[in-house]
């Protein structure tokens, strides 16, 4: 090939060019961005619209089915659910991975213009999702346990101080003062919510029976003391020369200004509106309770912008909480609650040590094998050269670094060095033969070119079609597929150029022919331009000269460490040696058995595989592996209605449980919602919480969840879900959907379903959409008896809600803050049912009515929210597998569903991640037979022959068997990780059996009988077959071992391969030949038949 010519001869060109490859590559690794996993564009719309006042079943009919029809005809829509609940409907779309989603966007957002809605309802939102809604770091507030009582810069009161409200209301404060405003202005950073704590707020508590003497309203009241504080502009005003601008400033200054506004006059005197009600300095009614170990705090967490990386926000937000710190009370402390970027960082650190530690294995069995320390040294350089070149090519596709694309660099370490071994090894032949070193790398390198590029298509064939997988997997492994491409097309690249070139180092090049000069210069001295010219030759020379130094120097210097490492490892080589040529001397003899007992070896090979296939059932299944970050969490749901003190006493009780025990180092809890943007619509409420939990390093993670719910069993009336951080926006791993019209009759079938799955243990964490709904104080008017005293319904109602829930007047202007003034009856005026009804309907009015004059009041249980799948109304029964696998417990929840009878109308079928699962299985196989198709098109091209190439894809069988058998030995399960080591196994296994076959073919085109080149093609393919395996499989050892954060995406894979390829290479020394000698004596028969009617005999099979 001219290009190995050129890369023998034109050594420092190569060497420049690889020099600058590196600078790139280094460059680009710089600016690469760096995530756990790829970008995923999730496919989902929802559309949310607000109808304040309306009920479920009014939502359902006036908002959700209207919506469901407008937007359920959009182009690539895929699935549409909703949730109907109290005030509030939204409408899920569900796309096809890959949509454009922009497009869908704008598609849904015209057609929601033509749609007719009540007036009263808000216009619908079109909500993306977006996986920046978990917040990225979560920080919490509280009191400094170490500084001084005395401390003169603190603001807080003195930890002996009675009233705690104080200081979390000066917590609440500073958080939302100072914390938030500078973390806020950070690029990158979208939102900062800030949770627990104690909220300012100035409440006006006003005597509903003094306003009813008074003719007076809790409306009159609002609108006397909007009236009161205001600023406004009044003009400017000239007066000779000068210029005045006219303000009215009138708005409050304090508290007590408030309570002495008039707000009205009766017999000439004022009515002040501390005679009226009672005026204080509160807080708002609280919506979370936060603590950090058992102790109350305010927490802050930060989210990021959508296109924001997360590792580069978190250190940004650090360095601004470092200057921050610097200048806080003393009295005052920060504790990083969670922080999403250090998994992050640790899982790639881990994924880079992993590359690292497989490649220095893959160097070490080359030596052993090699026993040469300049062909060592010269892969040894080859390797780090590919992987940093990589680095520009992801730069240019929009790779990031994540485990992903690491993990498939790590992949393909072991793989890059098979073609630097073929070449070396072909070249060192040459110089066996007597060539000199530029002839035989430029000689040895050409005859294998074709081998090398054939061998590097094959294994990148079959990353292709994962490209084209649809759903999660194909987004996921996206990147790993491209990476592990890209690294393969550089090692070629490299094994082409840079290993030959390498390998003439110790030899001066030959001058170049008259011919190979593209121009010749003639330097007159005696001018200045040839001055000028030999200043330039000789500046040109400086820098080659260098350029050859520095390469040399840096052989050498690692031949130096080579020598030494031989000397250290010597006894060792020479065990290896000792024990390899035992493996070498018995196959020859193993090869020869096989061969005449060739119907015995096949049927152990089929016995082998028919016996994985037996395995695969006992193999669990999973969509994607769970990623065990170090911490859980524990989601609580308390009977509806529960207030949040008490939803806060029953998490601090669970709380207590984790906290002792040793293996927890930290918890945090939530009680209530909180402000949090990523807080669950549906499980939202003063009765919801949550406990998260933080473990020791090497903590078993299953003894803590068992030990807490043993204590949750006791607490009755409580439902709760344990689960680990998200990474993936899946559904619930098993969701049953219930299908019907009647909601009773759907909360009576959900209800059995549920009780079964309770009762089953393979069934953990269930939970049914027809929970009981929160408990109301329904009040119905008389209309009729409403209006014989004059009264409308929607009259009595705004009075209803302007003394319950109350009315923000105005704000109130403190320390640059706006302060709610909050305007609503007495808290003794409504505190109970009989209150509630005594409460006056009309004031103003000369003779005071109550509420229970024109209304009925009832107790009563409304309903929680109605859940639609496909324009149809379902209950969704959703849990986690309690024990095995995800496969087994959709198995079990399947005959569970056979054995309940279902009322006419009504449905059931199993739905979740197994629906995604079996979905995502089916793509995979499609891809799996894609990239076996491939791979045979490439040997078909490379042999020129149709029936060899089946012989070759005889491995891939062979390696699914040892992929199923090692996967059973670890007790792994089938899933998409899996299923993507499969197919890399389809493109790596055929290398070895292409290498045999191609010099058993070799020989006998050399005229070596069947069987002696059989034996003989094995034996002398015996050490480049095993030497690749080992690089491979020891290149890949470090992710199989699964440990350090993300391992359970790495390990599945890294097993599937080694167990595969293993197993697989065993068989190919043996039953490849055997079946090859079976199809050429099929084959010779027929070129007899040729022969026999005088047509020219083929020069090989």
């Amino acid at each position: 090939m001219n290009l190995i010519r050129v890369a023998t001869r034109r050594r420092v060109t190569v060497a420049m060019f690889t020099l600058g490859l590196l600078l790139f590559g280094l460059v680009s690794l710089s600016r690469l961005d760096i995530s756990l996993l790829p970008d995923l564009a999730y496919p989902t719309l929802t559309v949310r619209t607000d109808y304040t006042g309306a009920a479920p079943a009014e939502i359902e009919n006036l908002i959700t089915r209207p919506v469901e029809e407008v937007v359920g005809v959009v182009r690539g829509v895929r699935r549409v659910s909703s949730v109907s609940r109290p005030g509030q409907s939204d409408v899920t779309l569900e796309f096809a991975w890959g949509s454009n989603m922009d497009h869908a966007a704008l598609d849904v957002r015209e057609r929601l213009e033509r749609l007719n809605l009540p007036l009263q309802a808000e216009r619908p939102l079109l909500l993306r999702f977006d996986p920046s809604t978990e917040p990225v770091l979560r920080f919490a507030l509280a009191r400094n346990p170490d500084a001084a009582a005395d401390s003169e810069s603190g603001i807080l009161p003195p930890a002996a101080y009675p009233d705690r409200s104080l200081e979390l209301r000066i917590l609440r404060r500073h958080a939302d003062e100072q914390l938030k405003k500078d973390l806020e202005a950070i690029p990158g950073v979208a939102a900062i919510t800030v949770s627990g704590g104690l909220e300012d707020e100035i409440q006006v508590l006003v005597d509903q029976y003094r306003l009813a003497q008074l003719g007076l309203s809790v409306e009159q009241v609002a609108q006397r003391l909007r009236a009161e504080n205001v600023n406004l502009s009044g003009g400017r005003l000239e007066e000779g020369t000068r210029q005045f601008l006219v303000r009215t400033v009138n708005e409050f200054q304090s508290v007590d200004e408030i309570a002495g506004v008039i707000i009205a006059t009766r017999d000439v005197s004022p009515v002040y509106l501390r005679d009226i009600a009672e005026v204080r300095q509160g807080w708002r009614e609280r919506e979370a309770i936060t603590r950090v170990n058992g102790e109350e705090m305010v927490e802050l967490a930060i989210y990021r912008e959508g296109d924001a990386n997360v590792v580069a926000v978190a250190r940004a937000v650090e360095r601004r909480l470092t200057r921050i710190e610097a200048d806080m009370p003393a009295d005052l402390a920060l504790t990083r609650v969670y922080d999403q970027s250090v998994f992050i960082r640790n899982a790639i650190i881990q994924v880079i040590q992993a590359a690292v530690l497989g490649g220095l294995l893959a160097i070490a069995v080359l030596y052993l094998f090699l026993r040469n320390v300049r062909a060592t040294v010269i892969i040894g350089v080859a390797i780090p050269v590919s992987v940093i070149a990589t680095f520009a090519a992801m730069h240019g596709g929009g790779i990031t670094l994540n485990i992903m694309s690491l993990g498939g660099i790590a992949l393909a370490i072991g793989l890059l060095v098979d073609n630097a071994i073929v070449v070396l090894e072909n070249i060192a032949a040459k110089r066996e033969q007597g060539a000199g070193l530029i002839e035989a790398a430029r000689d040895g390198a050409g005859e294998v070119s074709g081998a090398v590029v054939a061998a590097t298509l094959t294994t990148i064939a079959v990353f292709f079609p994962l490209v084209f997988v649809d759903g999660i997997a194909g987004e996921l492994f996206r990147d790993q597929a491209l990476t592990v491409t890209f690294a393969l097309l550089v090692s070629l690249g490299v094994a082409l150029t840079l290993i030959p070139m390498l390998a003439t180092l110790g030899e001066k090049p030959r001058a170049l022919a008259g011919g190979d000069l593209p121009m010749t210069v003639e330097l007159n001295d005696a001018t200045g331009k040839g001055r000028l010219a030999r200043l330039r030759s000789f500046i040109a020379g400086l820098i080659t000269g260098l350029a050859v130094v520095i390469t040399r120097l840096l052989v050498k210097a690692f031949s130096g460490l080579a020598r030494l490492l031989h000397l250290l490892f010597k006894p060792l080589v020479v065990a290896f040696n000792r024990a390899f040529q035992v493996i070498a001397d018995v196959y020859p003899q193993l090869l020869k058995k096989a061969l005449a007992w060739r119907g015995a070896t096949v049927a152990i090979a089929v016995a082998l595989f028919v016996l994985a296939l037996l395995l695969v059932p006992r193999l669990g299944m999973e969509l994607v592996p769970s990623l065990a970050q170090g911490e859980f969490h524990v989601e609580l749901q308390l009977p509806p209605g529960t207030p949040l003190e008490q939803t806060d006493a029953a998490i601090a009780r669970l709380d207590a449980v984790a906290r002792a025990r040793p293996e927890v180092r930290r918890t945090d809890v939530v009680a209530g919602t909180g402000a949090r943007m990523d807080t669950n619509p549906d499980e939202a409420g003063e009765h919801s919480g949550t406990l998260n939990v933080v473990l020791n390093t090497g903590a078993d993670e299953a003894r803590v969840i068992d030990a807490l719910r043993q204590h949750l069993v006791e607490m009755p009336g409580v439902s709760y879900v344990v689960g680990r951080p998200e990474l993936f926006s899946f559904a619930t791993p098993l969701e049953i959907e219930v299908s019907g019209f009647d909601l009773d009759q759907l909360r009576q079938v959900s209800d059995r379903i549920a009780r079964r799955l309770a009762d089953s243990p393979r069934f953990a964490d269930v939970q049914t959409s027809m929970e009981q709904g929160h408990p109301e104080i329904q009040i119905r008017f008389d209309h009729e008896r409403a209006a014989r005293l004059g009264l409308r319904a929607d009259q009595i109602a705004d009075t209803v809600v302007r003394q319950v829930r109350g009315e923000v007047a105005t704000r109130y202007t403190w320390r640059e803050r706006r302060i709610d003034v909050l305007v609503r009856a007495r808290e003794d005026q409504r505190e109970s049912l009989e209150r509630l009804a005594g409460l006056v309907v009309n004031p103003g009015a000369e003779r005071p009515i109550t509420l229970d004059a024109v209304a009925d009041l009832s107790l009563a249980i409304g309903p929680s929210e109605i859940r639609r799948i496909a324009q149809q109304r379902v209950a969704l029964i959703t849990a986690n597998p309690g024990f095995g696998d995800l496969g087994r417990a959709a198995d079990e929840a399947r005959a569970i569903l056979a054995e309940i009878p279902m009322p006419a109308g009504m449905s059931a079928r199993v739905a979740g991640q197994s629906e995604e699962m079996q979905r995502a299985f089916s793509s995979l196989l499609l891809a799996l037979a894609l990239a076996v198709f491939l791979v045979y098109l490439v040997m078909a091209s490379q042999f020129e022959s149709l029936l060899h190439p089946f012989v070759i894809l005889l491995t891939i069988p062979l390696a699914l068997t040892g992929a199923v058998f090692a996967l059973w030995l670890t007790g792994s399960s089938l899933s998409v990780v899996v299923f993507i080591g499969l197919i890399m196994l389809a493109g790596i296994v055929v290398n070895n059996a292409i290498v045999l076959v191609t010099r058993i073919n070799q020989l006998r085109e050399a005229g070596l009988p069947r069987l002696e080149a059989i034996v003989e093609g094995g034996r002398a393919r015996l050490r480049p077959i095993i030497m690749t395996t080992l690089t491979t499989t020891l290149g890949l050892l470090p992710l199989a071992v699964g440990m350090g954060e993300g391992a359970e995406m790495r390990a599945p894979m890294a097993i599937t391969v080694i167990g595969g390829l293993l197993l697989a290479t065993l068989l190919t020394l043996v039953v490849i030949p055997v079946v090859y000698s079976l199809l050429d004596r099929r084959q010779t028969t027929a070129d007899k038949t040729v022969s026999a009617r005088s047509l020219p005999e083929p020069a090989g099979p």
